[in-house]
């Protein structure tokens, strides 16, 4: 017996209400399988973010005090 003949008989076997909700969980299945073969790459893009409004501080890149025992 094939896989698609038990899976019809234990559908087949359910309530209705639970029916829908195998409905919802294959087409869950199917957009999560979709999306994943449809993801585009997200490619970063050198000053992007320089005409918004954020604030760095002058010393961002300073070392901490709390690691001058390490240095």
């Amino acid at each position: 017996m094939s896989s698609l003949a038990i899976l019809e008989q234990k559908i087949a076997a359910l309530p209705e209400n639970y029916i829908n909700e195998v409905l919802d969980f294959v087409d869950f299945l199917v957009a999560k399988s979709t999306t994943k073969k449809e993801e585009k790459s997200f490619h970063r893009k050198a000053g992007i973010a320089k005409d918004s409004d954020f604030y760095m501080a002058p010393d961002f890149d300073a070392p901490l005090e709390c690691f001058k025992d390490y240095m």
